[in-house]
């Protein structure tokens, strides 16, 4: 509780009121709020440090690049790589599965086969769905059961001779569930598949060590753990990235350049071509050294009991639905009242001060699967308290009252 007690002075957002209640946030799987440190150190880039980095040799350039590789070293130990020319900067999640969709997409041939899951967010589908179309290869769907080892026996399954790469995700961003991502790594690469994984939901909720999971590939946004919007990041073994060809082309990517030919610059650079959205690599930097001043391991403990609390006290509401109940879930809870439409319930909650999300949370394939049309969902972030809770259920008893 002293965690909580001391980060929720931290965020200046939670001492808002919304139609004269307080906020009580709870949509932190779209996005978190930023505690003041990172709001200060926007403030100070743009008003001490503000210039265009890697391009000059005054003042101004030096310690603007300075503090733009701290965060690149910041993240390189956050998720334990080897190096941080591994840490690439993106503008997100999406960004960095589509620079890998394109890059690796280049080896690529017909008949090869690709595996998602059916919990993916679209920006893990879309991408090897257009590469697939192009390339007339296969995407093959794994579905995770409640049940581990159905699932990697499922997977084992659907592996074949074709299969040329996994990209799964870590935790469901829809209904929370935590894959077993490091058993899926290891099977794949029995078979010498590479594995990326979209940590997007994964980051901010529990230590990510990317030479203990032996990933190939890491994703993951900054503004879902407490930085800034429009910053993210590609993590990639060497070798790999050494192999691929870049994304983008232009200023900041290149050593060499004539008219006949030009000459890539050595990683992290080659994938970082134009002007960066250096801001907002700074924030990812001092969000990473306020997540790891608190603890990784003191935040997951934390949300699993603030989790465990909010399923009890869902379950006490008369026609409760929640989805992936009986799995271990990290950051959300997904859930719906019979008979009840969602976008009702969430009018009446935002009218009580109380954000929460509502619908498909960009993963339309698994409400399909689960033959629904929507969820509501609850997604928490370090902040969060058992009040909070309370006030969502007293909420979701006055929506249902006033709608039945």
């Amino acid at each position: 509780m002293q965690l909580v007690n001391k980060a929720r002075k931290d965020f200046p957002i939670l001492k808002m009121e919304i139609y004269g209640k307080p906020l009580v946030y709870l949509d932190n799987g779209a996005t978190t709020q930023k505690p003041q440190c990172v709001i200060d150190r926007v403030c100070n880039y743009y008003k001490s440090e503000n210039s265009n980095i890697h391009r000059g040799e005054y003042y101004l350039c030096e310690i603007a690049g300075m503090a733009y590789e701290a965060a690149r070293e910041k993240i390189k130990n956050y998720i334990n790589a080897k190096n941080a020319y591994e840490v690439i900067f993106t503008s997100g999640t999406t960004a960095s599965i589509n620079l890998l969709a394109h890059s690796l997409g280049k080896s690529i041939r017909e008949n090869d086969e690709i595996i998602i899951s059916h919990m993916e967010h679209h920006s893990n589908i879309i991408p090897w769905q257009v590469l697939c179309r192009e390339k007339n290869a296969t995407l093959k769907i794994l579905e995770i059961q409640e049940d581990e080892e159905a699932t990697l026996e499922a997977l084992n399954e659907l592996i074949s001779l074709r299969t040329r790469l996994i990209s799964i995700t870590c935790v469901s961003n829809a209904l929370g569930t935590v894959l077993p991502f490091k058993k899926i790594i290891d099977v794949a690469h029995k078979n010498n598949i590479p594995v990326i994984l979209d940590a997007a939901q994964a980051i901010q909720h529990m230590p990510m060590d990317v030479q203990d999971l032996d990933c190939d590939f890491m994703v993951f946004s900054g503004h879902k753990m407490y930085a800034g919007t429009g910053i993210g990041v590609l993590y990639g073994k060497a070798q790999h990235l050494e192999d691929l060809p870049p994304y983008q082309t232009g200023g900041g990517m290149i050593e060499q350049v004539s008219f006949s030919e030009t000459k890539y610059a050595k990683l992290p650079y080659k994938f970082e071509a134009g002007t960066q959205n250096i801001a907002a690599a700074i924030s990812l930097g001092e969000a990473v050294d306020y997540l790891t001043d608190i603890g990784l391991e003191n935040i997951h403990e934390y949300e699993k009991e603030l989790i465990q609390y909010a399923s009890e006290q869902l379950n006490t509401i008369s026609g409760m639905e929640q989805y992936s109940e009986n799995t271990e879930r990290a950051g959300a809870i997904s859930f719906n009242i019979k008979d009840i439409h969602a976008y009702d319930i969430a009018m009446i909650l935002d009218k009580l001060g109380i954000a929460l999300r509502v619908g498909t949370h960009c993963a339309e394939p698994l409400m399909h699967h689960l033959g629904i049309k929507g969820t509501i969902r609850a997604s928490f972030g370090l902040y969060n308290t058992k009040e909070d809770i309370d006030h969502l259920i007293k909420g979701l008893k006055k929506a249902i009252s006033m709608l039945q």
